[in-house]
């Protein structure tokens, strides 16, 4: 029997000391595919998948939000087997909206790291405005006539739309739609003025010339769009911008956590990712985890000041 325990003991001993990882990994995407999170978590995860032999599968869990596939992961068991692509609307925005989230942005989760951010853009149908200073004009002169749209109500594209708002003193009605596929479809129709998305979305339209990029939403000007203004040149101070991040389930051990973000540091720094992640507008970060759970503490008390001060209430 004490030979027996032993045995098992030595067993135990050499599962517990296995180099993570040494099964599959699952990579929750809690938005649908073919968006920025999902495009970034594929190029991510493939090179993980090769450098640690273990498949690295990405799932994508979509609804309400994000708030479906953000509560799996952080209900899931604290292992580093299953990590979650977070973004702005899942940890930032969505918890400053809505405080009856399934989850708790900030204790149910361990920060892993800041993967890439990327700006939301103005763009416009091409009869409203040439500019952003004439759009402003406009919308100044014209009080409750125009309507912005984004992708959601609680999104941070909507957010993006009343921090613009607030900042020019305009009266505009915001267009919830379902979706940034609906949402442009309607822009370039003409069924509303303008709108804020995710640049990665709207540089197909801007470069068809079917909208216009009025201003992007970051503190400078985006490599992505050289030639359209940040908004921040206007209105200083103004920023929007997105972003996707690594999150473990709370009390995944510091090691793995580590690990996960050295190997994401290494990839986003490999020169055909960089170039790849340029392309979609976005900037690699893969900042350490004490670096982004302060970053997300930082964006979240941004927008919830926006929220209370905006009043903006989203119907539940």
């Amino acid at each position: 029997m004490r030979r027996l325990l032993i045995v098992l003991a030595l067993v135990s001993g050499t599962a517990l000391a296995q180099p993570f990882p040494s099964k599959p990994v699952r990579w929750v995407v809690p938005f649908p595919p073919g968006g920025a999170t999902d495009i970034i978590a594929r190029i991510v995860a493939q090179k993980m998948s090769e450098a640690w032999a273990q498949p690295v599968v990405v799932e994508n869990r979509a609804g309400a939000a994000g708030a479906i596939g953000s509560e799996a992961v952080a209900r899931a068991a604290p292992d580093g087997y299953t990590i979650l692509m977070g973004t702005t609307s899942t940890h930032a925005v969505g918890p400053a909206v809505n405080p009856r989230l399934p989850y708790n942005h900030l204790t149910d989760f361990a920060p892993v790291t800041l993967v890439a951010t990327f700006p939301n853009v103005l763009v416009a149908h091409p009869s409203t405005a040439a500019s952003l200073q004439e759009l402003i004009a406009l919308l100044k002169a014209n009080p409750g006539k125009y309507n912005f749209g984004s992708s959601g109500a609680g999104s941070s594209t909507h957010l993006a739309g009343e921090l613009f708002k607030q900042m020019t003193g305009t009266d505009i009605n915001h267009i919830p739609y379902k979706g940034t596929g609906p949402l442009l479809n309607d822009l370039m129709a003409g069924h509303v003025a303008f709108a804020f998305d995710q640049i990665t979305a709207v540089m197909s339209g801007v470069h068809a010339g079917k909208m216009r990029a009025l201003g992007v939403a970051s503190a400078e000007r985006s490599a992505a769009l050289p030639d359209v203004p940040a908004i921040n040149e206007v209105l200083p101070g103004y920023e929007a911008t997105a972003w996707v991040g690594i999150f473990a389930p709370a009390k995944t051990p510091p090691e793995i956590v580590g690990k996960v973000q050295g190997e994401t540091r290494r990839i986003v720094q490999l020169p055909d990712i960089a170039q790849r992640l340029r392309e979609l507008g976005a900037t690699p970060v893969a900042n350490p985890p004490a670096q982004f759970a302060e970053f997300v503490r930082q964006d979240t008390e941004k927008w919830r000041r926006l929220v209370v001060t905006a009043k903006i209430q989203v119907e539940q």
